[in-house]
């Protein structure tokens, strides 16, 4: 397993600042179960990313795209609400200890 440094990220995504979205954004998409673009070599998502930005695969585009549960949630919010499953429209009962 080859260390990552900001220099081979940087490469691909020159802001620091970008950097850090970037690789937070993969990281979670990983993490939900995307496919990674490079071997996983019993890594955590966060550093599968940053490999990724490193090879070239990933690179800013990534933060132009709306994340899948944001577009559910609009889908949603089309439908007429007699459509809607009764469960999504009940209120969820208190989590334990916050009552």
């Amino acid at each position: 397993m080859a260390r990552i440094t900001v220099e081979d990220c940087t490469r691909h995504v020159p802001n620091m600042f970008q950097l850090v979205l970037v690789a937070a954004k993969r990281a979670r998409q990983l993490a939900n179960g995307a496919h990674p673009m490079v071997e996983w070599e019993n890594d955590k998502p966060t550093v599968v990313a940053l490999r990724e930005i490193a090879e070239g695969y990933i690179d800013t585009r990534i933060l132009e795209e709306r994340d899948q549960p944001v577009d559910d949630l609009l889908e949603l919010d089309k439908t007429p609400p007699a459509l809607i499953p009764d469960d999504l429209l009940s209120p969820r009962p208190p989590l334990a200890g916050t009552e």
